[in-house]
């Protein structure tokens, strides 16, 4: 299973500042730990210099990304804040039947209620979630119930 990996990186941060990215390691590693076989596509892990990134490389870097989605078999977002780059992956997700899980405290949020299909409030939620539960057994399912709503029109 391929699972692109999409969180906060610049969030609200004015200039090239960007927000802690601890959490990537954390989140893949409880993945990994149960699943070691699982694809995981990270966009940071090959663009740790993305912030110097002049327009033609962010563009073509972002828009390749948003084409990776498309192959997925889920997505995972981690947004303890706002993040629009995040919003548009998981729309992408969303338009090419990708489920969307996220882990945020934005219960709220529009976009985390209309495009996840699941929502942890935090990462302990969602460690806790994987170590009781199936993954490949959730988006089979969903991916299932994605067909059925299509073929009803």
């Amino acid at each position: 299973m391929k699972v692109f990996f999409a969180g906060i990186i610049q969030g609200s941060c004015q200039g090239k500042n960007i927000y802690s990215q601890d959490y990537r390691d954390k989140i893949k590693s409880v993945l990994i730990e149960k699943y070691p076989d699982l694809e995981i596509i990270d966009p940071l892990e090959n663009h740790n210099n993305s912030i110097d990134y002049n327009d033609e490389q962010a563009r073509k870097t972002f828009f390749a990304h948003l084409e990776l989605i498309n192959s997925s078999d889920l997505m995972i977002a981690y947004l303890p804040q706002a993040s629009m780059g995040t919003a548009v992956e998981m729309r992408q997700a969303e338009q090419n039947n990708v489920p969307v899980l996220t882990i945020s405290p934005m219960t709220t949020n529009w976009i985390i209620r209309l495009l996840a299909v699941k929502n942890f409030e935090t990462v302990e939620d969602f460690e806790k979630f994987i170590h009781k539960n199936d993954l490949l057994e959730l988006v089979e399912s969903i991916k299932k119930q994605t067909v059925k709503i299509e073929e009803c029109g």
